[in-house]
């Protein structure tokens, strides 16, 4: 069972940044891939970003690439969405999810493809 706890949601002005953390349990971090999704009200959960098990490879959804960078710390068993430039369609609950197969891939969007899931974070960007 791997729990995950995100935090550094909020209020924040177009144009402005936020940072989000999530932290993990377990003793295995290192082994999973790691994403990012939103999910604003009435729409659909999306794919956000992406990490490799090593940090060394990244994916980004096109509507956040060059604006959101995803980072991990394996020592400290946490993985971070750095925001920048936001938008008002920013405004989300932000998740950040696992997933523990062998054969996980940064590239693979769908929700299907993770495992575990953390209870999410508000961002609203005001305009």
């Amino acid at each position: 069972q791997v729990q995950l706890v995100e935090s550094g949601g909020g209020l924040v002005q177009a144009g402005g940044s936020l940072g989000l953390s999530c932290a993990a349990s377990g003793r295995t971090f290192s082994s999973y891939v790691m994403g990012w999704f939103r999910q604003a009200p009435g729409q659909e959960r999306e794919f956000v970003a992406a990490i490799s098990r090593g940090g060394f490879s990244t994916y980004y959804a096109d509507s956040v690439k060059g604006r959101f960078t995803i980072t991990r710390d394996n020592a400290k068993n946490t993985v971070f969405l750095r925001m920048n430039s936001l938008k008002p369609e920013d405004t989300a609950l932000y998740y950040c999810a696992a997933a523990i197969s062998a054969s996980a891939s940064v590239t693979r969007r769908a929700t299907t493809a993770y495992d575990y899931w953390g209870q999410g974070t508000q961002v609203t960007v005001s305009s």
